[in-house]
């Protein structure tokens, strides 16, 4: 799992770098870094409101006492999209609008869960094995136990 993380780190720039130049060529460069720049506007904003309803939801589904499932899966969702937003370019951004936005956030958190129920099955044990310990040796005591009261000269 580490080196997927490292070869997303060294792939997705450079896929950035080449759909901005490509976007770039097609509609000239100024009106790139203006959608660049539009995209970001929008983006905070919607992180921004989406991120608010996510801590309401939260906030209440506490209160009410229930398991906040959902809810802490759709603040998840609404922080990693607010995260692939700051990064500049096109895919990232593509992938944040997706986990950001209310109508497409319902797709993005199945496909967590549905990753995330699978992950966990292989990583829990099969069964509970409860505690209990080897053979062991008595203990014998260590030496001669002298009693004696301790004199530390630093101390007055």
């Amino acid at each position: 799992m580490p080196w997927l993380i490292g070869l997303a780190l060294l792939v997705v720039p450079i896929v950035e770098i080449y759909v901005i130049i490509q976007v770039g060529q097609a509609i000239g460069g100024w009106p790139t870094v203006a959608l660049l720049l539009v995209e970001s506007a929008l983006g905070a904003w919607l992180v921004k409101r989406e991120g608010r309803r996510a801590w309401n939801a939260l906030q209440t589904a506490l209160q009410s006492g229930k398991v906040p499932g959902r809810e802490l899966t759709d603040g998840g969702l609404v922080l990693i999209g607010g995260t692939l937003l700051l990064t500049p370019g096109f895919v990232t951004d593509i992938f944040g609008f997706f986990f950001i936005l209310p109508f497409t956030r319902p797709l993005a958190r199945r496909a967590v869960t549905r990753f995330l129920s699978r992950r966990a099955t292989t990583l829990t044990p099969p069964a509970f094995i409860p505690f209990t310990p080897g053979p062991t040796q008595p203990r014998q005591p260590a030496g001669d136990v002298i009693q004696g009261e301790v004199i530390d000269p630093d101390r007055k």
